[in-house]
């Protein structure tokens, strides 16, 4: 079951296009607040968007720019003015495809279905942990930010690993020195300090300041 986003301030026309994409097995939400689109994406956490262009307060290329900024997830716009130029516009500003109005509901959604193939279902592809545009490749245990990448050791993967796939959730240090053990029979607290210091450092290297925060007496979090 894919999440799918739907930015589009005609009721009827977003109701639709909801039934639709719901009868196929999906799971939708509709933008409730136009200013705070970022908010309701990251809350709902979509594997794809769908984006008009004209909307109240910010138009649909922006929030495009701005979902760009923490998201690679796949954007797909529907709108009226089809023209050219607006079409190589939407892609410029990181779209997947351009749906023009008036649509077929059927034709809509067998796009979704085709974006929602390509962006998942290959099978071949490089598992990754993405979050906030920074990108964890689980093959070769590289971080790769902003066109930077960084080469993690053996522990800082694992702890990077760890917090990722949490992300949003507070990780005990009792957690994270369980993965240091994996290859050892016993380490120290000390080293699970030292691992976590030096892992910033590498983060701030390629710009990722405070990507992970320390709850005191709690552990450490990745931001969702």
């Amino acid at each position: 079951m894919y999440r799918i986003l739907i930015i589009e301030d005609d009721p009827a026309l977003a109701d639709a296009v909801k039934r639709q994409l719901d009868a196929w097995g999906n799971e939708t939400a509709l933008i409730q607040d136009f200013q705070n689109v970022i908010k309701e994406f990251t809350d709902f956490d979509p594997h794809l968007v769908l984006v008009d262009i004209m909307l109240p307060f910010f138009n649909g290329y922006h929030w495009c720019t701005e979902i760009r900024k923490i998201s690679g997830v796949p954007v797909i716009f529907i709108s009226s003015a089809a023209d050219n130029m607006n079409i190589v516009m939407a892609m410029n500003m990181g779209g997947d495809d351009f749906i023009a109005k008036p649509f077929d509901l059927n034709v809509l959604n067998a796009k979704v279905q085709a974006v929602l193939r390509r962006a998942y279902d290959f099978k071949d592809q490089v598992p990754v942990l993405e979050q906030k545009g920074a990108i964890l490749n689980l093959n070769d245990m590289t971080l790769l930010y902003q066109k930077e990448k960084v080469e993690l050791s053996k522990n800082e993967f694992r702890i990077l690993h760890t917090l990722m796939e949490n992300k949003g959730k507070v990780v005990s240090r009792n957690t994270l020195m369980k993965r240091l053990w994996e290859d050892d029979c016993y380490v120290e607290e000390n080293t699970l300090t030292v691992n976590i210091t030096r892992l910033r450092k590498r983060l701030e290297s390629i710009g990722l300041m405070d990507f992970i925060r320390t709850k005191t007496g709690e552990g450490y979090i990745i931001d969702g």
